[in-house]
C-alpha cells in the first residue's frame, strides 16, 4: 500500500519502540516523515534504523513539553515541507509509583510531556494541517482498567484520550480528523524498564486474551490506518490495540 505517497507525518517521540515502528511503517507507505526525540544520539541512531530512505526523513530534537521547542519544530516543518498531512502524538513517559510515593516533580512531569505536550503538538500544528489532515494520539489501555502505581500516568492517558473526543468535534469543521489508539501490553523499551522482573512478559501475557505481548508494528498498522483515507469518516474514537487484555477474559 502506498496510502502516503507525498504526504508529510510527524510523529512525536519517534526514537523507539511505537513511535520508531510508526516511522517505518508510513515510510513504506510513502511518506515523508518527522521525528523528534529529546537526545540527539538516540535520534541519530533512529535515522540510521530508518536507513535515512533518501530525503524523506528530518529528525529534530525536541521536546514535546516545551513550546519554544515545539515552535521551532513547526518552522523547521514549514520550511522543509510546507504542510502537514499527519500528525501521531507519542512522546510519552511513564513513571509507576505507589500513589503515596507520587512526587510533584513525578506529577509535573507526566502531566508536562503526556497531556501538555499532546495538546500543545496538535494544537502548534494546526496551522500547517490542510483539509483532510489527520492527527492520532496515542494513549493506553490503562484509561479503561484501573493499574496499580499507574495512577497520574494512567490519568494523564485518560485526558488525551478525551482530547481525541473534544478534539474530533473541534476540529471537524476544518477537516481534520483526531482520534486515538490504546495500545495494551507492548514489548518497548518503555515496557522492559518498567517491568524487570523475569517473569513479567509471562504475566502480563497470561492477562491478554490472544497470550502475548504485542509488538509495535501491530500498533503502528493502527496508526496507519487511522491516519489514512481508509479512515475518512472515523473521528473521536479510540482503537484499542491490546491482544483482548481490556475487552476478553483469556481461556482457562
Amino acid at each position: 500500500m502506498q496510502r502516503f505517497t507525498n504526504k508529510t507525518a510527524l510523529i512525536t517521540g519517534g526514537t523507539s519502540g511505537i513511535g520508531l515502528a510508526t516511522a517505518r511503517r508510513l515510510l513504506d507507505e510513502g511518506a515523508y516523515v518527522v521525528i523528534t526525540g529529546r537526545d540527539q544520539t538516540r535520534l541519530d541512531a533512529a535515522v540510521a534504523h530508518l536507513d535515512a530512505v533518501g530525503d524523506r526523513v528530518l529528525a529534530h530534537r525536541a521536546d514535546a513539553a516545551s513550546l519554544s521547542d515545539l515552535d521551532a519544530l513547526m518552522r523547521r516543518i514549514e520550511t522543509w515541507r510546507g504542510s502537514l498531512d499527519a500528525v501521531f502524538a507519542n512522546a510519552g513517559t511513564g513513571i509507576f509509583k505507589p500513589t503515596a510515593d507520587i512526587t510533584e516533580d513525578d506529577f509535573d512531569r507526566t502531566v508536562d510531556i503526556n497531556f501538555k505536550g499532546v495538546f500543545f503538538t496538535v494544537q502548534k500544528a494546526l496551522r500547517l494541517m490542510p483539509r483532510g489532515g489527520a492527527v492520532v494520539i496515542n494513549a493506553s489501555w490503562t484509561l479503561h482498567r484501573g493499574l496499580p502505581v499507574a495512577s497520574v500516568y494512567s490519568a494523564s492517558k485518560a485526558a488525551v484520550h478525551n482530547l481525541a473526543r473534544t478534539m474530533g468535534s473541534d476540529l471537524a469543521a476544518r477537516g481534520i480528523r483526531v482520534n486515538s489508539v490504546s495500545p495494551g501490553y507492548i514489548d518497548t523499551a518503555m515496557w522492559r524498564e518498567a517491568n524487570p522482573h523475569p517473569d513479567a512478559e509471562a504475566r502480563n501475557s497470561a492477562e491478554v486474551a490472544l497470550g502475548a505481548l504485542g509488538h509495535p508494528d501491530e500498533v503502528a498498522a493502527a496508526v496507519a490506518f487511522l491516519a489514512s483515507e481508509d479512515a475518512a469518516y472515523i473521528t473521536g474514537q479510540d482503537l484499542v490495540v491490546d491482544g483482548g487484555l481490556v475487552g476478553s477474559v483469556p481461556a482457562a
